[in-house]
């Protein structure tokens, strides 16, 4: 049965950390539905005006979002990659357990967002001082743990891994965080509790439902992105999407995905 929804918006992103923030890369795929509306892909050409290149840019896609949700429309957003990284970082490296602070000691040390930075020139000392704040594959998050296939944010090279995307996505959640402050709730870091007509941006792993849908002509990038997008919408109007802003966790769990983060859609 179908009631009112939360949201207006629903924008799924498949992301990708090749290359550096300025490379147009086919890893990069964003689709949108408006209302009830079938998600479609939008193409950089499609939103930012007439250009040769077909495929967006890491930084182009954080301008898009950035201007779309400052519009008065709730919009909800998944993003395919980690927006924080296991407790034990956080005990390892004696920072504070709050997550905009993370954000920041995060980008000074990993400056992925800067011009012709490859998250590979900070791993190998070229840039930044990725040394300093390095994690271990054996540490995982609460949520990985509870999801069925989700590997470590510190799993690098090697296929299905999200460590890449997510060292080159973190530092634009704090671009956006600055640049909409409280206009964007952040889930769960601002509250598992989500406002009334507030735009909200959280963590998605496709794997969970690009196969509930049909992939007709749609690449993988294309199909995980369109996936994301069509659950959120679907979610939403059957009216689960509620329950899955409030998983099953006692409090010291609800503690620490807090600090972590928590994919949405695990229960």
């Amino acid at each position: 049965m179908f009631g009112a929804r939360t949201f207006d918006r629903y924008i799924g992103i498949d992301y990708s950390g090749a290359e550096t923030a300025e490379s147009s890369l086919k890893g990069l795929r964003v689709y949108l539905s408006e209302d009830s509306g079938e998600p479609l892909e939008v193409r950089y050409s499609d939103a930012c005006g007439p250009s040769p290149r077909w495929y967006w840019s890491r930084r182009e896609i954080a301008h898009w979002l950035a201007d779309r949700l400052a519009e008065e429309k709730p919009t909800l957003v998944g993003i395919d990659h980690g927006f924080s990284f296991p407790i034990e970082y956080f005990k390892h490296h004696h920072l504070p357990l709050d997550w905009e602070c993370f954000l920041m000691d995060f980008q000074w040390h990993w400056p992925t967002d800067e011009p012709f930075t490859y998250v590979d020139f900070v791993r190998d000392a070229v840039v930044g001082n990725g040394a300093a704040r390095t994690g271990n594959r054996r540490w995982r998050r609460l949520t990985e743990m509870r999801s069925r296939g989700a590997k470590s944010v510190f799993h690098f090279d090697c296929q299905g891994t999200v460590a890449k995307s997510t060292h080159a996505g973190l530092p634009w959640l704090l671009y956006l965080r600055r640049k909409l402050g409280d206009r964007i709730h952040f889930w769960p870091f601002d509250g598992w509790e989500v406002p009334a007509g507030k735009s909200v941006l959280a963590e998605v792993y496709p794997a969970l439902w690009n196969k509930r849908f049909p992939t007709s002509d749609r690449d993988p990038h294309q199909q995980d992105a369109y996936a994301v997008a069509a659950w959120m919408r679907e979610s939403d109007q059957d009216g689960s999407l509620a329950g899955f802003f409030h998983p099953k966790l006692d409090d010291l769990e609800l503690k620490i995905a807090t600090i972590e983060g928590w994919i949405l859609g695990i229960p």
